[in-house]
């Protein structure tokens, strides 16, 4: 799918320009200078100019720095100084069709005060996200209320704030089918849910307490409104343990699947934190484990290179798996020691679970040497 700086490198390349510089230190530090150049461009604070001198400094069209261009972005108040090469009319007639991403308020009263301010930071945060990619735009909130207006900390102007239902708001933008992320549902979102024109990233914290397992009724009232809406959830490895459920994680896992083109896992992994990840963790280390009797005592051990096994796909740091060794009551032990352990051991069943008890009188200690 085409970003808008796709859309702005289209038309820099047919007019035969292959680099350009900006008359403003505010791109200096940009990380992608095309796309903050476009988006500048697309919310009319400047335009795309041919100069008399080159530029000192510039980019190429992949970002990359070069040493000067005789194009370059300036302001709106300098614009009538140079020759416009392109202007924000430019861009708009080329803009693709792109998906709208919606938040869905309608539980937005049952939420706690500290809930509500993180459903608003989370929806600054997914403007945010969306203008790496698109415009920014593209972004709705639904049912929302002079609260939520009061607490969202963002430009309210450039994203769509709808006072009603998802379905009238739908309706009028001529959508009549919708992906529900929703972490219940039965199927998996797949490349072939990305031709829907519209998702619905959230709106509720559904995870724990009284709300749980509330996202499926967002959907059951879209479809009493007769908009279809297809319930898909997003997997680690098989699992929703481990994914973010926080909004703006959400979607930026959607894009990057829909836009860079990453399978689940890559982009589960890039969005995800720690504490996600920790949460994986504690589940998958117990599959793993080998029991020992020593003197009668239980120890849970596993290896302990399986650090380098699961932080291939866990964003997890050392010190997050001491602690969910630690959380988990399971020591982790070097291989090469396990297996030592497995010679001087014989396996029993006792009260029907397999252990491995070690025979020596005098068996030394385990303990976690992490």
């Amino acid at each position: 799918m085409k970003t808008l700086a796709d859309v702005l490198r289209g038309i820099l390349r047919e007019k035969g320009v292959e680099e350009v510089g900006a008359l403003s230190k505010r791109f200096r530090k940009s990380q992608n200078p095309i796309q903050d150049i476009a988006i500048e461009i697309v919310y009319g604070k400047g335009a795309i100019v041919r100069l008399k001198e080159r530029t000192h400094g510039a980019w190429d069209l992949n970002g990359n720095r070069v040493e000067g261009s005789f194009y370059a972005y300036v302001p709106s108040c300098m614009v009538e100084r140079f020759e416009p090469i392109v202007r924000r009319d430019d861009l708009l007639k080329l803009l693709p069709d792109w998906p709208r991403f919606i938040i869905d308020l309608m539980h937005w009263d049952n939420h706690t005060q500290t809930e509500k301010g993180k459903i608003c930071l989370q929806a600054v945060q997914c403007y945010g996200l969306l203008r790496d990619y698109f415009t920014g735009r593209e972004l709705a909130v639904t049912w929302a209320n002079d609260e939520f207006r009061r607490m969202y900390n963002g430009p309210l102007d450039r994203i769509t704030v709808y006072d009603g239902p998802t379905a009238e708001f739908l309706e009028k933008e001529g959508i009549d089918e919708v992906v529900l992320l929703d972490p219940w549902a039965e199927e998996v979102l797949s490349e072939d849910d990305f031709n829907a024109k519209a998702f619905i990233i959230g709106g509720i914290v559904d995870t724990s307490g009284s709300k749980k397992k509330t996202t499926p009724k967002i959907g059951e009232e879209l479809e009493k409104a007769g908009i279809r809406a297809r319930r898909r959830k997003i997997v680690l490895k098989g699992k929703t343990i481990g994914v973010p459920d926080r909004i703006n994680r959400i979607l930026g896992i959607i894009l990057k699947m829909m836009v860079e083109g990453k399978s689940m896992n890559e982009a589960v992994y890039e969005m995800q934190e720690p504490l996600h990840a920790r949460w994986r963790l504690r589940k998958e280390l117990p599959k793993h484990v080998i029991k020992y009797r020593i003197n009668g005592k239980t120890y849970r051990v596993v290896e302990k290179e399986l650090f380098d096994e699961y932080s291939k796909w866990l964003k997890i740091r050392w010190e997050d798996f001491i602690k969910a060794l630690k959380d988990t009551d399971i020591i982790a032990l070097e291989r090469k020691r396990i297996h030592h352990l497995n010679k001087i051991s014989a396996p029993r069943v006792i009260h029907g679970k397999t252990y491995r008890v070690i025979l020596l009188k005098k068996a030394a200690m385990l303990c976690y040497n992490c």
